[in-house]
């Protein structure tokens, strides 16, 4: 690729995502030692980590929303050193902040809260999420990008998150939840945030719930869109600056399953038995769901 440009083959994606971060950042946020109180949001890539962010600092904060966008106010750890934010940063009590990371590599001695999602949505998500802004509109097919995820490195792949997180969610400061849980049930899954990051307040409680509904976000797109992500590491990916990424779409359930073949449909459903169905013998992720009821 020449110039700053959105790509048009899978190749062309590859290669701008593998410019998004550095190996200094990196290492800088896995190198943090946190505080027992400090909580990490941890969900695998578009299985709710935004909306998360929003409820555990409205929680916190009683709803203050003075940030340009949320990974200004949850640091997204891994990345902040790429961003040019300092970790620790000043932050209200508790801590918090964003990752992708599995159990394997997050730092130690915090608090976790990990989101699980059918790994057809999150996939589907992530497909539009990079569209318009890693790759041109319709320039890489729906199946393509299916195979894609599919075949990522097992370092940094759905099912190998999963598989750490489902290892040790009976630890006390692990806190495993479900997307589609969390669309049934807000205000239980807030109520359930409130009292694992130990916030008590009613009212902190209601208003991070209004605060964290679909409508309510989506009126205050902005501040969940990634713009200072895109600010801050466009140009190291060669991206335009036009780029769009915005993380509240439509809010739904299974939206596009329908577009994927039945073959890429039948190695989702393989790889689901080959890792979470042959370690924890859950065949399927609507089982996962009825273990989390």
């Amino acid at each position: 690729m020449t110039g700053p440009r959105r790509a048009t083959t899978l190749d062309e994606m590859k290669a701008i995502s593998a410019r998004f971060a550095t190996d200094t950042g990196w290492t800088r946020g896995l190198a943090y030692r946190p505080d027992p109180t400090d909580v990490f949001i941890s969900p695998y890539a578009k299985c709710g980590t935004t909306w998360m962010q929003q409820i555990v600092h409205g929680l916190r904060s009683g709803g203050d929303m003075s940030f340009d966008e949320i990974t200004a106010a949850v640091p997204w750890i891994e990345m902040a050193h790429d961003m040019g934010i300092d970790i620790p940063s000043d932050q209200p009590c508790p801590r918090a902040f964003k990752s992708h990371l599995s159990w394997h590599d997050i730092p130690k001695g915090g608090r976790y809260i990990v989101v699980m999602r059918d790994p057809l949505d999150a996939m589907r998500s992530l497909y539009r999420f990079f569209e318009g802004w890693y790759f041109e509109p319709g320039s890489i097919p729906f199946d393509t990008f299916a195979e894609y995820y599919l075949d990522r490195d097992t370092s940094d792949d759905y099912w190998t998150h999963a598989m750490s997180w489902w290892d040790v969610r009976n630890r006390d400061e692990v806190l495993i939840l479900a997307y589609e849980h969390m669309r049934g049930d807000l205000a239980g899954t807030v109520t359930r945030v409130a009292r694992f990051i130990g916030v008590t307040d009613p009212a902190a409680i209601s208003i991070a719930t209004r605060q964290a509904t679909f409508d309510f976000m989506k009126a205050h797109q902005r501040q969940f869109d990634d713009h200072l992500i895109r600010e801050s590491r466009d140009a190291a990916c060669g991206l335009p600056p036009d780029g769009k990424a915005s993380k509240v779409h439509t809010g739904t359930v299974s939206g596009e399953a329908h577009l994927l073949s039945d073959a890429v449909r039948a190695r989702f459903a393989a790889r689901w038995k080959a890792t979470m169905g042959a370690r924890f013998g859950l065949r399927d992720y609507p089982a996962l769901l009825d273990t989390l009821d």
